[in-house]
């Protein structure tokens, strides 16, 4: 089964080379960062996070679509969605799909999406919700875990502070698990956060080694800022001197620290639960 049936036209194209442009724009896109950020591309792996990106409205620039894909109902749907959107459909080979993602077992489709980032201006903070702030996080695993965390407690969105990894790298987007295409991400310098946070009308927490309350005393109310730090290096100062309140996990054992999305999952959990009780 073809997705244009004998004829290859218009949104369709078969590639049969590793050679092709397309493809090594591709690998391009996963491979290094400036590439992303010049194009304002990236690329997801898997039918899921494309039926995912479709439906959240996502521009979708090629679909690389393997021999599996083509006989699957479902992948054929999206791509036909995919197409209809004015994306190029690349039917490829396994063996060119597992040079695309650098993975012994590809997903079936890979796609091409183009990023979506705002400003500290689109954020309405009168909306009760809670916003997970990030300062300088190094490790995309990481900012995916979190970023997949934080819409399933239904966490308004995410803020990236300062020289933050990159929301789109591959191992970022994977560990999303198509959250991605549902949190919206914002990205600042730190003194345009602090600057912002001035006008900020409800609680704004952090977690660093000066807080002295246990992280289960405050009573969580939204809109709430849960602000979180660097893996080695914690809060900044400047950060941690514009929070309202600074807490700490409490820990027993050897561990010197929790990693930090398990951290910012425990905080999540907590003022989730605070949000139910108060909705009693």
């Amino acid at each position: 089964m073809s997705f244009q049936g004998k004829e290859r036209q218009g949104g369709v194209k078969q590639i049969t080379s590793h050679a092709n442009p397309i493809i090594k724009e591709i690998k391009g896109l996963v491979a290094q960062r400036k590439h992303r950020r010049d194009s304002g591309l990236f690329v997801a792996e898997g039918l899921k996070l494309a039926s995912d990106a479709l439906k959240a409205g996502w521009g979708v620039r090629y679909l690389a679509m393997g021999p599996e894909a083509r006989e699957n109902q479902a992948a054929l749907d999206v791509a036909a969605k995919a197409k209809a959107q004015g994306a190029l459909i690349l039917e490829v080979s396994n063996a060119i799909l597992t040079n695309l993602t650098r993975r012994d077992n590809p997903q079936m489709v890979v796609g091409v999406y183009e990023q979506k980032v705002r400003g500290l201006d689109t954020i309405d903070v009168n909306e009760r919700k809670t916003w997970i702030c990030l300062d300088r996080v190094r490790d995309p695993g990481n900012l995916g875990t979190i970023i997949r965390t934080g819409d399933a407690v239904g966490a308004a969105g995410v803020v990236l502070i300062g020289d933050t990894t990159d929301p789109f790298a591959v191992e970022a987007v994977r560990a999303t698990m198509g959250s991605l295409f549902h949190m919206p991400l914002i990205r600042c310098r730190e003194d345009e956060f602090i600057d912002w946070r001035r006008n900020w009308p409800g609680l704004v927490v952090g977690t660093h080694l000066r807080g002295t309350m246990d992280y289960r005393e405050p009573q969580y109310k939204e809109p709430l800022l849960l602000v979180m730090g660097n893996e080695q290096a914690g809060l900044s100062d400047a950060l941690a001197d514009s929070c309202n309140t600074l807490v700490k996990i409490p820990q027993e054992g050897q561990a010197d620290s929790l990693n930090l999305a398990i951290a910012t999952a425990v905080m999540l959990f907590e003022v989730r639960r605070d949000m139910l009780q108060l909705a009693k």
